[in-house]
């Protein structure tokens, strides 16, 4: 068993994290970031970037993260590929216990876990993950310009994707189990208005289909729930729009989280209330779930970080 200790101690490694670690090697606190279970997060599952400010051209997830991640090497921020598994905020040093056996020591500690999409759990789904399925319109809508695409889910996020891919795609078709979407009325209103939209109602998607060289995603099948017929349909994408869960299990009875599972923060700040820890990204923040908004907290993060540790030397 290792044992690190740090002034500042970074969870997790998507564009807030390596941002997190990026300013604060530069404020020379020789930063310790452990990367988690999915090295780079969730953009290590998107094709390819074209709205991350700096590329010209189109890159993709994984290489937008190996990037950060050798930008954060390269100014010195130490990062171990584990995952932590326990902590401990009563008292600073905080203690962070990882899968491996190590023990962490932060003087303060940056929490980046991220946010999770719920998928449906088909293997067809899994396998085509990245070529044609994928949990976020704004990342991948503009991919499916005067195509077909299907959104899966019935509630706000649901219709807001529908809503929002009927700027690029051809026809949008929202797929959802029940005979009533859950979103809110005035979300329902401008869905049922938009003539790009049809909805399949008391539905479950069965299988995604599509071809094997080159995956690509060509249909979906799906089943009536109350006349167990099925249909098919020809679609380009599909979208899964059935909510995130915050990778917060770890801090449950550690910290305040709101009644979603996120870490609670203070208005305009990364600070939890424990002082000395801080949050950003995807975690602490629900509604947007972009890289640049997730690496601009990681920023915000650092910055306080450093201000907390100068205000207690």
């Amino acid at each position: 068993m290792a044992e690190y200790k740090t002034p500042v101690l970074i969870i997790g490694s998507g564009p807030a994290g390596y941002t997190a670690g990026i300013y604060a090697a530069r404020a020379g606190l020789k930063p310790i970031l452990v990367s988690g279970e999915q090295i780079g997060g969730q953009l290590t599952i998107t094709t390819e970037v074209e709205n991350f400010p700096g590329f010209p051209e189109a890159i993709s997830g994984p290489e937008l993260m190996m990037q950060m991640r050798k930008q954060a090497e390269n100014l010195g921020v130490e990062i171990v590929d584990d995952k932590i598994v326990e902590v401990d905020f009563k008292h600073r040093p905080f203690i962070c216990s990882s899968e491996n056996h190590h023990q962490f020591c932060g003087e303060t500690v940056i929490i980046c876990t991220g946010a999770s999409a719920r998928w449906l759990g088909l293997e067809s789904e899994k396998k085509f993950r990245g070529f044609g399925v994928s949990g976020c319109a704004t990342c991948d809508g503009f991919f499916y310009r005067n195509k077909n695409v299907a959104v899966i889910g019935g509630g706000n996020t649901a219709v807001e994707e529908a809503l929002y891919l009927t700027n690029f795609a051809h026809s949008v078709t929202l797929i959802h189990r029940r005979d009533a979407l859950r979103a809110d009325k005035a979300m329902q209103e401008r869905l049922s208005k938009n003539k790009k939209i049809q909805v399949e109602w008391d539905s479950v998607v069965e299988e995604v289909l599509g071809t094997e060289n080159p995956l690509s995603v060509t249909g979906l099948r799906f089943k009536n729930v109350k006349t167990d017929q099925t249909k098919e349909i020809k679609v380009d994408g599909v979208f899964v729009a059935i909510g995130h869960h915050p990778n917060t299990e770890i801090f449950e009875g550690q910290i305040e989280l709101t009644k979603e599972g996120y870490i609670a923060c203070r208005p305009g700040s990364s600070r939890t209330n424990i002082a000395g820890v801080f949050a950003a990204g995807d975690v602490k923040n629900p509604e947007f779930r972009q890289a640049i908004v997730a690496a601009g907290s990681g920023c915000v993060a650092a910055l306080e970080a450093d201000r907390f540790l100068q205000e207690h030397k």
